[in-house]
């Protein structure tokens, strides 16, 4: 089972803790800058993700894995950001970090 991670570059992180294995990491950029960082991770167990403030006061909560959406495999995380990136004319990308 797969999940994607987001983190979004002074907003927040997402960080994988013990039963979350980061397999791929990809960054979205939108018109040549990076807006978000995708992480596609194996679930190994339910746990809770942390999810980190990047600004003050840089609170940290823990949301469990079963709010997350899942993937059986590690091709369909994919196809689901690449679908994240594709919206008509825009310049999107999905670049391998």
């Amino acid at each position: 089972m797969y999940v994607i991670l987001t983190s979004k570059p002074g907003q927040f992180r997402t960080e994988p803790v013990d039963g979350v294995v980061p397999v791929e990491s990809y960054d979205y950029l939108f018109y040549g800058r990076r807006t978000t960082h995708f992480v596609i991770a194996e679930l190994q167990r339910e746990t809770k993700i942390r999810v980190v403030e990047e600004t003050p006061p840089a609170l940290v909560n823990h949301v469990p894995t079963k709010f997350l959406e899942r993937f059986d495999t590690l091709e369909a995380a994919r196809d689901a950001l690449r679908r994240l990136a594709s919206f008509g004319s825009m310049d999107l990308q999905l670049a391998q970090a």
